[in-house]
Formats: structure tokens, C-alpha cells, sequence
């Protein structure tokens, strides 16, 4: 199950994010440090100016994702899935949260060269180019 959270959420949202940045430091820009002291309201703020979906399995929180609206288009971050959980669907349905939330906007991200997994996702979805993708709206599955 998708859900969208909001900064009411801060402390779940906290504890997969800095699960997300122990388990994979190298996937995002952010590191543990920059996040694992933060007062509650940069992480209330942080919710409060984007768009955020988290993947529930089994009756837990397993993934997250966001969507930064950037200038008419929307740029995808902070996707990650609990190893436990990953191979079971949870990455794609929370891309594609995002992707049904930006409509018609064009949405981007960043993808590291070493992540092949997140990579092949985001190309099974859709999305073009290299370093740092692109999804082309007349290529849009259904969501």
C-alpha cells in the first residue's frame, strides 16, 4: 500500500530516511550526518514542501519517495526500499506515486553510475538519457 505523508509525519519519515542513507550513503547526496541530528522542524519542513508517498508491506513502512516541484517540472528523489522488501514491486509503485502526482509535468532525477538496479527501474518505466534521467510524458504507462 502507497500512502502520502505530510510533516505530521516527520518521525516515520525520519526513521526510513536515515535507514535509506545507512543502508545506501552512496545513492543519495545527502549524507547521515547532514540528517542525524535534525531538530523536528527540518524534518516537518522537509515534508511540508514536496510531495511524499511511503510503501507499507507486510504492515510496515518498507520505501519512500519524493517529488520536488521544480520550476513547472517535478524531480524524483529519495526513493529507497528496504533490502527485505526489494524484488516485490515497492520501488515501482512508489515511482509511479510520484509520477501520477506530477500529471503531465516533466519529471527527472539523478541516478548514480554504480546503481544499476534503481537505473533499470527507472528505464522499465519509462525514463531516458544518462546520469541524469528524464521522463518523457508521450511515454507514460499506465499508473
Amino acid at each position: 500500500m502507497i500512502r502520502i505523508v505530510g510533516p505530521d509525519d516527520w518521525a516515520e519519515w525520519r526513521d526510513l530516511r536515515l535507514a535509506a542513507l545507512r543502508d545506501a550513503p552512496s545513492a543519495f547526496t545527502a549524507t547521515l550526518a547532514d540528517w542525524h541530528d535534525a531538530p523536528e522542524r527540518r524534518w516537518r519542513d522537509r515534508l511540508a514542501n514536496s510531495f511524499n508517498v511511503v510503501a507499507d508491506l507486510d504492515g510496515r513502512a518498507v520505501g519512500m519517495a519524493t517529488g520536488f516541484p521544480r520550476d513547472g517540472e517535478v524531480e524524483l528523489g529519495t526513493l529507497w526500499v528496504a533490502p527485505h522488501a526489494r524484488g516485490r514491486g515497492v520501488g515501482e509503485a512508489l515511482v509511479r506515486a510520484v509520477l501520477s502526482w506530477a500529471q503531465d509535468r516533466r519529471v527527472t532525477l539523478r541516478v548514480a553510475d554504480h546503481n544499476t538496479a534503481a537505473e533499470a527501474l527507472y528505464r522499465r518505466l519509462g525514463f531516458t538519457g544518462y546520469g541524469r534521467l528524464e521522463y518523457q510524458t508521450e511515454s507514460r504507462p499506465p499508473i
